[in-house]
């Protein structure tokens, strides 16, 4: 068993192990590490406590301190500097006539390395900007090409749903959606309907997933003919997945009606729930899968 505490850098971002040695903290408490970027003021999100050894990846390097008075008056002078930071580097984009939009600039805690997060269409050769952001703040330049979803969860937002935005409030890495994942769940595949702020597939497609599985494969498919407890065949017209009601064609007396039965007042042949997208619907929507699935945030830590 390994000792760790979980530290993390930023909202909704990726937990890191370090050992706590003989300092014992809790969730909340502000500590300096060190990570590949140099560094880092960050906050505890998982107390001290020991874990599986092949949990951990080794060597675990240790926490520094507990950050200081000093510490957190450092960390809110860096806050302040990256405001400025990131004026400059907007009026040096545009002087290159670089097409890039600038997310956000972020200083280490050390000031060792300044970081701009940027997206952009394609590719950008940004080795003159480097040397004249180098040549203004005096310190180590990295640039960084982020995705829409990473915007999205540094700017935040709203959802359609009302709520804060799952990315920015606790989602630490993004889950892979798909298309399928709305046809399965019956929703309209509409892209202003099934897109978030991002405009991307929404992340909230997986959080039901699991369930609308199971119960897709407990229901018949359309068209399927079943027996229902009156005895009767039938076609079946329509379901309703999460109240499981399934709507059967039914032939009485010569005449065709429409009725309703519970799935469980059914007999049919169970098969493996499949969902079909057409090549059409994928060519329609495939903009909206992410290709990148892993943030780039946390890259280097």
């Amino acid at each position: 068993m390994t000792k760790i505490v979980g530290v993390r850098f930023r909202n909704a971002g990726k937990i890191y192990y370090f050992d706590p040695e003989e300092m014992e903290m809790e969730t909340g408490t502000h500590v300096i590490v060190e990570t590949a970027r140099g560094v880092e003021f960050g906050t505890v999100m998982i107390p001290s406590k020991e874990v599986e050894d092949d949990k951990v990846t080794q060597p675990l390097k240790p926490v520094i301190r507990i950050a200081t008075e000093e510490d957190e008056r450092q960390q809110q002078r860096n806050k302040e500097k990256q405001e400025g930071a990131y004026k400059i580097c907007q009026e040096k984009i545009a002087k290159h006539g670089l097409e890039m939009k600038l997310v956000q600039a972020e200083y280490t805690f050390d000031n060792n390395k300044l970081l701009f997060y940027f997206t952009a269409d394609g590719r950008i050769d940004f080795r003159e900007l480097v040397k004249d952001l180098a040549s203004v703040f005096r310190t180590r330049i990295e640039l960084r090409q982020i995705g829409v979803r990473d915007e999205t969860k540094i700017l935040g937002g709203i959802g359609i749903c009302g709520r804060q935005l799952c990315c920015s409030t606790y989602l630490s890495e993004f889950v892979p959606v798909s298309i399928k994942m709305a046809k399965e769940q019956n929703l309209s595949l509409n892209p202003t309907k099934i897109s978030g702020v991002c405009g991307r597939l929404m992340c909230c497609l997986k959080n039901e997933q699991e369930t609308y599985e199971y119960l897709n494969s407990t229901l018949p498919e359309i068209n399927e003919h079943v027996t229902t407890r009156d005895g009767l065949r039938g076609e079946v017209q329509s379901v309703s997945v999460l109240r499981q009601l399934v709507k059967v064609k039914v032939d009485v007396n010569g005449e065709k009606e429409l009725r309703e039965y519970k799935v469980n007042e059914l007999r049919f042949k169970q098969k493996k729930h499949k969902v079909k997208v057409s090549a059409e619907e994928i060519k329609k929507l495939s903009v909206l899968e992410d290709r990148e699935r892993k943030s780039k945030l946390d890259d280097g830590k």
